[in-house]
Protein backbone atom coordinates (compact mmCIF):
# COMPACT_ATOMS: atom_id res chain seq x y z
CA UNK A 1 0.00 0.00 0.00
CA UNK A 2 1.30 3.46 -1.07
CA UNK A 3 1.95 5.47 2.20
CA UNK A 4 -0.51 8.23 2.08
CA UNK A 5 1.76 11.27 3.51
CA UNK A 6 4.08 10.66 -0.16
CA UNK A 7 0.71 10.70 -2.10
CA UNK A 8 -0.10 14.17 0.04
CA UNK A 9 3.60 15.50 -1.38
CA UNK A 10 4.92 13.71 -4.59
CA UNK A 11 1.14 13.69 -6.19
CA UNK A 12 2.69 14.00 -9.36
CA UNK A 13 5.16 12.16 -8.91
CA UNK A 14 2.91 9.38 -7.91
CA UNK A 15 0.81 9.91 -10.52
CA UNK A 16 3.65 10.14 -13.25
CA UNK A 17 4.96 6.60 -12.00
CA UNK A 18 1.68 4.61 -12.27
CA UNK A 19 1.42 5.58 -15.68
CA UNK A 20 4.02 2.70 -16.52
CA UNK A 21 1.42 0.21 -15.50
CA UNK A 22 -0.42 2.54 -18.22
CA UNK A 23 -2.91 3.79 -15.53
CA UNK A 24 -4.31 7.05 -15.70
CA UNK A 25 -4.45 7.26 -12.11
CA UNK A 26 -5.12 11.26 -11.35
CA UNK A 27 -8.80 10.97 -10.64
CA UNK A 28 -8.48 8.45 -8.02
CA UNK A 29 -5.95 10.38 -6.44
CA UNK A 30 -7.95 13.38 -6.81
CA UNK A 31 -10.24 11.83 -5.01
CA UNK A 32 -8.19 10.58 -2.54
CA UNK A 33 -6.55 13.75 -1.29
CA UNK A 34 -10.21 14.91 -0.91
CA UNK A 35 -11.10 12.29 1.30
CA UNK A 36 -7.49 13.02 3.06
CA UNK A 37 -8.76 16.93 3.91
CA UNK A 38 -12.04 16.34 4.46
CA UNK A 39 -10.98 13.74 7.01
CA UNK A 40 -8.06 16.01 8.34
CA UNK A 41 -10.48 18.93 9.09
CA UNK A 42 -13.21 16.65 11.00
CA UNK A 43 -9.58 15.29 13.03
CA UNK A 44 -8.74 18.40 14.07
CA UNK A 45 -12.53 19.08 15.23
CA UNK A 46 -12.64 15.86 16.84
CA UNK A 47 -9.55 16.91 18.54
CA UNK A 48 -11.04 20.32 19.40
CA UNK A 49 -13.85 18.02 21.23
CA UNK A 50 -11.96 16.45 22.98
CA UNK A 51 -9.75 19.01 24.73
CA UNK A 52 -12.37 21.24 25.26
CA UNK A 53 -14.42 18.40 26.98
CA UNK A 54 -11.27 17.68 29.44
CA UNK A 55 -11.20 20.84 29.88
CA UNK A 56 -14.66 21.22 31.20
CA UNK A 57 -14.37 18.21 33.04
CA UNK A 58 -11.65 19.90 35.06
CA UNK A 59 -13.67 22.87 36.01
CA UNK A 60 -16.59 20.64 37.04
CA UNK A 61 -14.55 19.23 39.70
CA UNK A 62 -13.26 22.49 40.77
CA UNK A 63 -16.73 23.92 41.03
CA UNK A 64 -17.44 20.81 43.49
CA UNK A 65 -15.05 20.81 45.38
CA UNK A 66 -15.63 24.83 45.83
CA UNK A 67 -19.22 24.11 46.44
CA UNK A 68 -20.30 26.11 43.40
CA UNK A 69 -23.13 23.00 42.38
CA UNK A 70 -25.46 25.16 39.96
CA UNK A 71 -22.44 26.12 38.32
CA UNK A 72 -20.99 22.67 38.14
CA UNK A 73 -24.27 21.64 36.72
CA UNK A 74 -24.61 23.83 34.08
CA UNK A 75 -20.79 22.69 33.02
CA UNK A 76 -22.16 19.38 32.91
CA UNK A 77 -25.23 19.90 30.31
CA UNK A 78 -22.14 21.33 28.26
CA UNK A 79 -20.47 18.21 28.40
CA UNK A 80 -23.23 16.38 27.42
CA UNK A 81 -23.76 18.03 24.33
CA UNK A 82 -20.01 17.83 23.56
CA UNK A 83 -20.00 14.09 24.13
CA UNK A 84 -22.67 14.26 21.52
CA UNK A 85 -21.03 15.93 19.11
CA UNK A 86 -17.86 14.20 19.72
CA UNK A 87 -20.10 10.77 19.01
CA UNK A 88 -20.63 12.22 15.73
CA UNK A 89 -17.44 13.32 14.40
CA UNK A 90 -15.92 10.26 15.56
CA UNK A 91 -18.72 8.35 12.75
CA UNK A 92 -17.49 10.88 9.84
CA UNK A 93 -14.01 10.67 11.25
CA UNK A 94 -14.22 6.30 10.95
CA UNK A 95 -16.54 6.55 7.76
CA UNK A 96 -13.48 8.41 5.68
CA UNK A 97 -11.00 6.72 7.25
CA UNK A 98 -12.37 3.40 5.85
CA UNK A 99 -12.83 5.13 2.54
CA UNK A 100 -9.86 6.66 2.18
CA UNK A 101 -7.80 3.14 3.18
CA UNK A 102 -10.31 1.13 0.32
CA UNK A 103 -8.91 3.60 -2.35
CA UNK A 104 -5.60 2.78 -1.37
CA UNK A 105 -5.97 -0.94 -1.35
CA UNK A 106 -6.80 -0.08 -5.10
CA UNK A 107 -3.59 1.51 -5.92
CA UNK A 108 -0.72 -0.63 -6.97
CA UNK A 109 2.89 0.02 -6.26
CA UNK A 110 4.54 2.70 -8.15
CA UNK A 111 7.47 0.85 -10.56
CA UNK A 112 10.63 2.06 -9.54
CA UNK A 113 12.84 4.41 -11.93
CA UNK A 114 14.74 1.78 -13.75
CA UNK A 115 10.90 -0.15 -14.85
CA UNK A 116 10.34 0.98 -18.47
CA UNK A 117 7.05 1.76 -19.60
CA UNK A 118 4.73 -0.99 -21.37
CA UNK A 119 1.74 -3.17 -22.23
CA UNK A 120 2.48 -6.86 -21.64
CA UNK A 121 5.38 -9.26 -21.75
CA UNK A 122 6.22 -8.41 -25.29
CA UNK A 123 7.75 -4.82 -24.26
CA UNK A 124 9.61 -7.06 -21.32
CA UNK A 125 13.50 -6.37 -21.89
CA UNK A 126 16.15 -9.23 -21.98
CA UNK A 127 18.78 -8.17 -19.62
CA UNK A 128 20.46 -11.23 -19.64
CA UNK A 129 20.92 -14.93 -21.27
CA UNK A 130 22.89 -17.82 -20.63
CA UNK A 131 23.61 -21.20 -22.18
CA UNK A 132 22.79 -22.87 -25.20
CA UNK A 133 19.41 -23.86 -26.51
CA UNK A 134 19.53 -27.66 -27.57
CA UNK A 135 19.29 -28.77 -30.57
CA UNK A 136 18.51 -32.44 -31.18
CA UNK A 137 19.29 -34.67 -34.12
CA UNK A 138 15.55 -36.55 -33.20
CA UNK A 139 11.96 -35.37 -32.98
CA UNK A 140 12.01 -34.21 -29.47
CA UNK A 141 9.04 -35.38 -27.30
CA UNK A 142 7.43 -32.63 -24.99
CA UNK A 143 7.20 -33.51 -21.50
CA UNK A 144 3.59 -35.00 -21.58
CA UNK A 145 4.86 -37.37 -23.47
CA UNK A 146 7.99 -38.17 -21.64
CA UNK A 147 5.78 -38.35 -18.52
CA UNK A 148 3.10 -40.95 -19.81
CA UNK A 149 6.05 -42.85 -21.40
CA UNK A 150 8.44 -43.21 -18.38
CA UNK A 151 5.68 -43.70 -16.37
CA UNK A 152 6.64 -40.61 -13.81
CA UNK A 153 3.68 -38.42 -13.97
CA UNK A 154 0.15 -39.09 -14.14
CA UNK A 155 -1.93 -36.30 -15.75
CA UNK A 156 -5.43 -38.34 -16.31
CA UNK A 157 -5.19 -39.92 -12.89
CA UNK A 158 -5.19 -36.50 -11.33
CA UNK A 159 -8.06 -35.57 -13.44
CA UNK A 160 -9.99 -38.44 -11.68
CA UNK A 161 -9.01 -38.18 -8.03
CA UNK A 162 -9.65 -34.25 -8.10
CA UNK A 163 -9.59 -32.29 -11.77
CA UNK A 164 -7.50 -30.80 -14.06
CA UNK A 165 -4.48 -28.84 -12.82
CA UNK A 166 -3.53 -31.85 -9.67
CA UNK A 167 -1.06 -33.99 -11.44
CA UNK A 168 -0.13 -37.26 -9.23
CA UNK A 169 4.06 -37.89 -9.70
CA UNK A 170 4.92 -41.34 -9.28
CA UNK A 171 8.61 -43.35 -9.53
CA UNK A 172 10.83 -41.79 -10.90
CA UNK A 173 9.06 -38.71 -11.13
CA UNK A 174 8.17 -38.31 -7.50
CA UNK A 175 11.96 -38.60 -6.32
CA UNK A 176 13.25 -36.25 -9.26
CA UNK A 177 10.66 -33.40 -7.38
CA UNK A 178 11.48 -34.30 -4.12
CA UNK A 179 15.60 -34.29 -4.96
CA UNK A 180 14.43 -30.78 -7.03
CA UNK A 181 13.07 -29.65 -3.35
CA UNK A 182 15.83 -31.45 -1.30
CA UNK A 183 17.98 -29.12 -3.82
CA UNK A 184 16.56 -25.83 -3.83
CA UNK A 185 16.55 -25.86 0.27
CA UNK A 186 19.96 -27.02 0.66
CA UNK A 187 21.06 -24.52 -1.66
CA UNK A 188 19.23 -20.93 0.00
CA UNK A 189 20.63 -22.48 3.49
CA UNK A 190 24.02 -22.41 2.04
CA UNK A 191 23.02 -18.69 1.12
CA UNK A 192 22.05 -17.89 4.16
CA UNK A 193 18.49 -18.35 4.41
CA UNK A 194 16.87 -19.67 7.35
CA UNK A 195 14.90 -22.24 6.55
CA UNK A 196 10.68 -22.83 7.31
CA UNK A 197 7.88 -24.98 6.88
CA UNK A 198 4.81 -22.65 7.08
CA UNK A 199 1.32 -23.05 7.53
CA UNK A 200 -0.40 -23.68 4.01
CA UNK A 201 -3.90 -21.66 4.99
CA UNK A 202 -3.69 -18.22 6.10
CA UNK A 203 -6.02 -15.66 7.44
CA UNK A 204 -7.54 -12.79 5.39
CA UNK A 205 -5.19 -10.18 7.41
CA UNK A 206 -2.19 -12.33 6.17
CA UNK A 207 -3.63 -12.31 2.58
CA UNK A 208 -4.20 -8.49 2.84
CA UNK A 209 -0.65 -7.58 4.29
CA UNK A 210 1.14 -9.08 1.32
CA UNK A 211 -0.88 -7.64 -1.17
CA UNK A 212 -2.92 -11.00 -2.34
CA UNK A 213 -6.07 -9.33 -1.50
CA UNK A 214 -8.50 -7.71 -2.31
CA UNK A 215 -6.46 -7.54 -5.28
CA UNK A 216 -6.12 -11.13 -6.23
CA UNK A 217 -8.83 -12.88 -3.79
CA UNK A 218 -10.55 -15.00 -6.78
CA UNK A 219 -7.39 -16.30 -7.87
CA UNK A 220 -6.92 -17.62 -4.50
CA UNK A 221 -8.90 -21.11 -2.92
CA UNK A 222 -11.15 -19.92 0.40
CA UNK A 223 -12.93 -21.83 3.21
CA UNK A 224 -15.78 -19.78 3.98
CA UNK A 225 -16.61 -21.38 6.83
CA UNK A 226 -13.60 -20.32 8.84
CA UNK A 227 -12.47 -17.68 6.75
CA UNK A 228 -8.88 -19.29 5.86
CA UNK A 229 -7.17 -19.04 2.15
CA UNK A 230 -5.13 -21.87 0.77
CA UNK A 231 -1.70 -19.85 0.08
CA UNK A 232 -0.40 -18.76 -3.69
CA UNK A 233 3.20 -19.10 -2.69
CA UNK A 234 5.22 -19.22 1.06
CA UNK A 235 5.86 -15.62 0.21
CA UNK A 236 2.28 -15.05 2.28
CA UNK A 237 2.70 -16.84 5.29
CA UNK A 238 6.73 -15.88 5.46
CA UNK A 239 6.01 -12.20 5.15
CA UNK A 240 3.66 -12.10 7.41
CA UNK A 241 5.72 -13.53 10.17
CA UNK A 242 6.47 -9.88 10.54
CA UNK A 243 3.24 -8.50 10.90
CA UNK A 244 2.94 -5.61 13.11
CA UNK A 245 6.78 -5.95 14.24
CA UNK A 246 8.79 -2.77 15.25
CA UNK A 247 12.68 -3.63 14.91
CA UNK A 248 14.33 -1.85 17.28
CA UNK A 249 17.97 -1.85 15.51
CA UNK A 250 18.77 -0.63 12.25
CA UNK A 251 21.31 -3.15 11.27
CA UNK A 252 18.91 -6.24 10.53
CA UNK A 253 18.40 -8.48 7.28
CA UNK A 254 16.52 -11.10 7.40
CA UNK A 255 16.63 -13.91 5.37
CA UNK A 256 14.08 -16.76 5.21
CA UNK A 257 13.28 -19.71 2.65
CA UNK A 258 11.04 -22.34 3.13
CA UNK A 259 8.93 -24.75 0.97
CA UNK A 260 5.02 -25.22 -0.21
CA UNK A 261 2.94 -26.54 -2.31
CA UNK A 262 1.37 -23.66 -3.78
CA UNK A 263 -2.53 -23.39 -4.61
CA UNK A 264 -4.02 -20.95 -7.38
CA UNK A 265 -7.50 -21.18 -8.81
CA UNK A 266 -6.06 -19.87 -12.39
CA UNK A 267 -9.14 -17.99 -13.04
CA UNK A 268 -9.80 -16.92 -16.63
CA UNK A 269 -6.61 -18.92 -17.73
CA UNK A 270 -7.97 -21.85 -19.79
CA UNK A 271 -6.71 -22.15 -22.77
CA UNK A 272 -3.54 -20.54 -22.25
CA UNK A 273 -0.52 -23.39 -22.47
CA UNK A 274 -2.63 -24.85 -19.78
CA UNK A 275 -0.82 -28.41 -21.15
CA UNK A 276 1.15 -31.23 -19.31
CA UNK A 277 2.74 -29.03 -16.33
CA UNK A 278 2.70 -25.54 -17.99
CA UNK A 279 0.22 -24.47 -15.72
CA UNK A 280 -1.44 -26.42 -12.59
CA UNK A 281 -3.64 -25.65 -9.77
CA UNK A 282 -1.60 -27.03 -7.47
CA UNK A 283 2.08 -27.14 -7.44
CA UNK A 284 5.64 -27.22 -5.32
CA UNK A 285 7.85 -24.09 -4.60
CA UNK A 286 10.84 -22.65 -3.04
CA UNK A 287 10.73 -19.34 -1.69
CA UNK A 288 13.20 -16.87 -0.59
CA UNK A 289 11.91 -13.73 1.54
CA UNK A 290 13.88 -10.83 2.60
CA UNK A 291 13.24 -8.17 4.97
CA UNK A 292 16.06 -5.14 4.87
CA UNK A 293 16.82 -2.15 5.32
CA UNK A 294 15.88 0.64 2.50
CA UNK A 295 19.60 1.10 1.91
CA UNK A 296 20.36 -2.15 1.18
CA UNK A 297 17.00 -3.19 -1.08
CA UNK A 298 19.30 -3.01 -4.00
CA UNK A 299 22.15 -4.97 -3.16
CA UNK A 300 19.40 -7.77 -1.96
CA UNK A 301 17.82 -7.78 -4.89
CA UNK A 302 21.07 -8.41 -6.99
CA UNK A 303 22.10 -11.39 -4.60
CA UNK A 304 18.71 -12.61 -5.14
CA UNK A 305 19.18 -12.73 -8.62
CA UNK A 306 22.15 -13.96 -8.75
CA UNK A 307 21.13 -16.80 -6.11
CA UNK A 308 18.72 -18.24 -8.90
CA UNK A 309 21.26 -17.84 -11.53
CA UNK A 310 23.27 -20.09 -9.78
CA UNK A 311 20.68 -22.56 -9.58
CA UNK A 312 19.82 -22.83 -13.00
CA UNK A 313 23.71 -23.04 -14.39
CA UNK A 314 23.77 -26.05 -11.73
CA UNK A 315 20.42 -27.46 -13.73
CA UNK A 316 22.73 -27.10 -16.68
CA UNK A 317 19.47 -25.21 -17.85
CA UNK A 318 19.66 -22.44 -21.14
CA UNK A 319 17.63 -19.45 -19.28
CA UNK A 320 17.01 -15.94 -19.43
CA UNK A 321 16.25 -12.67 -17.23
CA UNK A 322 13.78 -10.43 -17.84
CA UNK A 323 13.11 -6.68 -16.22
CA UNK A 324 9.62 -6.46 -16.56
CA UNK A 325 8.15 -3.47 -17.92
CA UNK A 326 5.39 -1.40 -15.67
CA UNK A 327 2.42 -3.12 -17.48
CA UNK A 328 3.65 -6.67 -16.90
CA UNK A 329 4.76 -6.29 -13.13
CA UNK A 330 2.26 -7.85 -10.41
CA UNK A 331 0.20 -5.18 -7.85
CA UNK A 332 2.27 -5.31 -5.21
CA UNK A 333 6.09 -5.16 -7.31
CA UNK A 334 8.80 -2.44 -7.68
CA UNK A 335 9.93 -3.82 -9.42
CA UNK A 336 10.61 -7.44 -11.20
CA UNK A 337 12.96 -9.93 -12.74
CA UNK A 338 11.05 -13.07 -14.30
CA UNK A 339 13.45 -16.25 -15.17
CA UNK A 340 12.64 -18.14 -18.22
CA UNK A 341 13.84 -21.75 -18.98
CA UNK A 342 13.83 -22.47 -22.87
CA UNK A 343 11.81 -25.77 -23.30
CA UNK A 344 13.18 -27.56 -26.10
CA UNK A 345 9.80 -29.97 -27.70
CA UNK A 346 7.74 -26.60 -27.28
CA UNK A 347 10.36 -23.97 -28.52
CA UNK A 348 9.34 -21.59 -26.12
CA UNK A 349 10.28 -19.98 -23.05
CA UNK A 350 8.79 -20.87 -19.72
CA UNK A 351 8.80 -18.55 -16.88
CA UNK A 352 10.10 -20.06 -13.91
CA UNK A 353 10.83 -17.70 -11.30
CA UNK A 354 9.90 -14.11 -10.43
CA UNK A 355 12.52 -11.92 -8.26
CA UNK A 356 10.83 -8.57 -6.77
CA UNK A 357 11.37 -5.89 -4.73
CA UNK A 358 8.40 -4.26 -3.05
CA UNK A 359 9.98 -1.23 -1.53
CA UNK A 360 7.61 0.04 1.52
CA UNK A 361 4.04 -1.40 0.05
CA UNK A 362 3.80 -3.82 1.80
CA UNK A 363 5.87 -2.75 4.99
CA UNK A 364 2.95 -0.14 5.15
CA UNK A 365 0.07 -2.73 5.09
CA UNK A 366 2.13 -5.08 6.92
CA UNK A 367 2.87 -2.07 9.49
CA UNK A 368 6.27 -3.46 9.79
CA UNK A 369 9.06 -1.14 10.83
CA UNK A 370 12.16 -0.37 12.06
CA UNK A 371 14.28 2.36 14.47
CA UNK A 372 16.88 4.01 12.55
CA UNK A 373 20.08 5.66 13.15
CA UNK A 374 18.58 9.17 13.56
CA UNK A 375 15.79 7.17 16.15
CA UNK A 376 13.00 7.66 13.90
CA UNK A 377 10.56 4.70 12.87
CA UNK A 378 10.15 3.67 9.65
CA UNK A 379 8.82 1.11 7.28
CA UNK A 380 11.32 -1.65 6.12
CA UNK A 381 11.43 -2.99 2.38
CA UNK A 382 10.71 -6.30 1.56
CA UNK A 383 11.63 -9.08 -1.25
CA UNK A 384 10.67 -12.37 -2.62
CA UNK A 385 11.99 -14.48 -5.12
CA UNK A 386 10.90 -18.17 -6.70
CA UNK A 387 13.81 -20.09 -6.13
CA UNK A 388 12.43 -22.13 -7.76
CA UNK A 389 8.94 -23.19 -9.15
CA UNK A 390 9.09 -26.77 -9.78
CA UNK A 391 6.48 -27.75 -12.86
CA UNK A 392 8.49 -25.54 -15.68
CA UNK A 393 11.40 -26.90 -13.77
CA UNK A 394 10.65 -30.30 -14.21
CA UNK A 395 9.39 -29.67 -17.89
CA UNK A 396 12.06 -28.25 -18.78
CA UNK A 397 14.78 -30.95 -17.31
CA UNK A 398 12.85 -33.56 -18.67
CA UNK A 399 12.58 -31.89 -22.24
CA UNK A 400 16.10 -30.66 -22.73
CA UNK A 401 18.00 -33.98 -21.29
CA UNK A 402 16.19 -36.04 -23.29
CA UNK A 403 18.48 -38.37 -25.50
CA UNK A 404 19.11 -40.01 -28.59
CA UNK A 405 18.17 -43.75 -26.87
CA UNK A 406 14.72 -41.89 -25.24
CA UNK A 407 16.32 -41.72 -21.82
CA UNK A 408 16.52 -38.55 -19.74
CA UNK A 409 19.75 -37.35 -18.16
CA UNK A 410 20.09 -36.14 -14.70
CA UNK A 411 21.60 -33.26 -14.09
CA UNK A 412 24.70 -33.56 -12.11
CA UNK A 413 23.65 -31.14 -9.08
CA UNK A 414 21.18 -33.50 -8.65
CA UNK A 415 22.31 -37.14 -8.65
CA UNK A 416 22.99 -37.35 -5.51
CA UNK A 417 19.33 -36.58 -4.34
CA UNK A 418 18.13 -38.72 -6.83
CA UNK A 419 19.99 -42.01 -7.18
CA UNK A 420 20.01 -42.39 -10.45
CA UNK A 421 21.90 -40.82 -13.49
CA UNK A 422 19.00 -41.02 -16.08
CA UNK A 423 15.44 -41.91 -16.27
Amino acid sequence: MLELSRIRTDKEQVIAALSKRNINAESTINELLSLDTQWRGIKQELDRTLEEANRIAKEIGQCYKEGRVEAGNELKQQTTLLKQQESTLKVESDALETAIQQLLYQIPNTPFQDVVKGKDLNDNQVVFQSGTVPSFDFQAKPHWDLCKEKQIIDFELGVKVTGAGFPFYRGKGSKLQRALISFFLDEASAAGYEEYQAPLMVNEASGIGTGQLPDKEGQMYHDATDNLYLIPTAEVPLTNIFRDELIQHPEFSFKLCGYTPCFRREAGSYGKDVRGLNRLHQFDKVEIVRVEHPDHTARALEEMVEHVKGLLDKLELPYRVLRLCGGDMGFASAMTFDFEVYSAAQEKWLEVSSVSRFDTFQANRLKLRFKDHDKKTKLCHTLNGSALALPRVMAALLENHQQTDGRVAVPKALQTYTGFDYI
